[in-house]
């Protein structure tokens, strides 16, 4: 018997000494290719949920982060035939250059009140509760 379950998902939200918020524009070919989003993908089989939020971060803009404290916690409906739980962390960055890459095309940092075009209703969920907490993660 196959069980439909979601598959899991890891984001990694990395804020600038501004305040601005690290996202990245979907490439062509992405889901929302052209849109912005939290730099995040799925957890692979076996992998540790913090290392796949540190892998996509990495992998889709060229930055090494700290992984920490759990921000969001969602399920994506974004897609009904391929419902994901979403799990968003603090990130904190350490090292590497700000490049886009992977699924993404462009890479970078945005105030919480001039966002652009988000691809995902728990993107925009999350980032307008740090926008109602000025001193948010």
């Amino acid at each position: 018997m196959h069980w439909p379950n979601p598959g899991v998902g890891a984001a990694a939200v990395v804020r600038d000494e501004a305040g601005r918020v690290l996202l990245v524009r979907r490439a062509e070919g992405a889901t929302q290719a052209g849109r912005w989003s939290v730099p995040a993908g799925f957890v692979d089989c076996g992998e540790e949920i913090r290392a796949a939020a540190r892998r996509e971060l990495q992998e889709e803009t060229g930055l090494v982060a700290e992984i920490g404290e759990v921000l969001q916690v969602a399920t994506n409906f974004h897609d009904p035939a391929k419902p994901t739980v979403g799990v968003w962390f603090a990130a904190q960055v350490i090292g590497g250059t700000l490049r886009a890459g992977d699924d993404a095309d462009a890479a970078g940092y945005f105030a919480l009140d001039d966002l652009p075009d988000l691809a995902f209703p728990t993107d925009v969920m999350l980032l307008a509760r740090l926008r109602a907490n000025v001193g948010g993660a």
